[in-house]
């Protein structure tokens, strides 16, 4: 099953941004996003603390996409370093 989705404009730029710089990492997030969407049960991925707490994250290698699911549409929100992606 597919569910629907979107992008937000931060992800937008940044995946434009990597593209041009890393595709192999590119093509690695395009592969975990399109595995998120094609998930079957969307609530096993891993949800966040405070404040960041409506959302929920998946790893990327050292990186990690972070996203919302509101009303039946998920949306991936940023994508960065591991050590940057929380601040």
């Amino acid at each position: 099953m597919r569910n629907n989705y979107d992008y937000s404009n931060i992800l937008k730029k940044k995946l434009i941004k990597l593209f041009k710089k890393d595709k192999q990492l590119y093509f690695s997030l395009i592969k975990k996003i399109d595995e998120v969407i094609s998930c079957e049960n969307i609530n096993h991925y891993k949800n966040l603390r405070n404040p960041l707490q409506d959302y929920k994250r998946v790893h990327v290698g050292s990186f990690v996409l972070i996203f919302l699911i509101k009303n039946n549409v998920i949306l991936f929100y940023d994508f960065d370093h591991h050590d940057n992606i929380y601040k």
